[in-house]
């Protein structure tokens, strides 16, 4: 069963931020669920899978950060693109859309972006999910050093030489990167084309995603650098569902600090999974996420 589908944009700092809903309104004692996509400076189109969870009664809410996908603003200000810009921004999405009461789903950046949001204890949100994120980048890359020499040896040295030499656009280190990909970001190659879709996006508007983040996953020279939130994850109140995949570039060690840090958290481990269980092991994912946010209805 198809489920209807609306968009539009929402004005946003003197821009446009895109949403998309899908579903048309909550069964009796269901609320929305609003999804924060990943990058920083990608967009929501590798979520979409997660769009069948209207299928369990409630709207699904997708929408592309400022400065993303079709919410691009066709300038460059690279100052522009901070943590506090987007949290701002989700709350400006819920007042516009009227989301007084929901459950929150971040993946990858968009957990860290979640964490975020709710460290500043927000009202109405009933569960937050937080797929495949760091609470410290500074961990993140300590962790993706590790997976990084597991890498054939040829294919690390040519990323730590591009990676020097300041030539990460060199097509023989996308090729090098693509093999870590491959094994650490999403295991089903070819990708998905709603997958593909993204990486096309992030590749033709990289502005955010190099800003804050840096040339690649694991070559972390952004503004995000030093971000850690560990000694903050004890004020997130809401009950909270961590997932990760057991190849994940979010490795079972930074998903079980996040799950450490946060009180009363469950954390679901995905054996056959990288960094998007949601498209890797795309149908237990759904179940498992309905059941999780079915406990939490209010």
């Amino acid at each position: 069963m198809t489920q209807p589908t609306t968009e539009g944009y929402i004005p946003f700092k003197g821009y446009k931020t895109w949403y998309k809903i899908v579903g048309e309104k909550e069964e009796p004692g269901k609320l929305p669920l609003l999804l924060l996509h990943g990058g920083p400076g990608a967009c929501h189109d590798y979520l979409w899978s997660l769009a069948a969870m209207a299928e369990t009664g409630r709207r699904v809410i997708f929408y592309d950060q400022i400065g993303c996908g079709l919410s691009q603003i066709g300038e460059s200000k690279p100052e522009m693109w901070t943590v506090d810009l987007y949290v701002e921004e989700v709350d400006a999405v819920r007042k516009a859309l009227g989301l007084d009461k929901i459950h929150l789903l971040g993946q990858s950046w968009g957990g860290m972006l979640a964490m975020e949001y709710m460290i500043r204890q927000p009202k109405g949100v009933a569960s937050v999910t937080i797929a495949s994120s760091p609470a410290s980048m500074i961990q993140w890359v300590e962790e993706a050093n590790k997976l990084r020499e597991e890498l054939p040896p040829e294919i690390n040295a040519t990323l730590l030489k591009h990676e020097a030499d300041g030539t990460t656009t060199d097509p023989e280190y996308v090729a090098a990167m693509t093999e870590f990909y491959n094994r650490h970001v999403c295991r089903v190659v070819p990708n998905p084309e709603y997958v593909q879709r993204s990486f096309a996006k992030l590749g033709e508007n990289p502005e955010v995603y190099n800003t804050m983040n840096g040339p690649s996953e694991f070559h972390v020279v952004g503004t995000l650098k030093t971000w850690d939130v560990i000694p903050q994850l004890g004020k997130i109140n809401a009950p909270t569902l961590v997932t990760s995949g057991r190849y994940d570039e979010a490795t079972p060690l930074i998903a079980e600090t996040v799950h450490n840090g946060i009180p009363g958290s469950e954390w679901v481990l995905f054996e056959n999974s990288s960094h998007m269980a949601h498209v890797e092991e795309a149908d237990r994912y759904l179940q498992i996420l309905s059941a999780f946010i079915a406990r939490h209805e209010p």
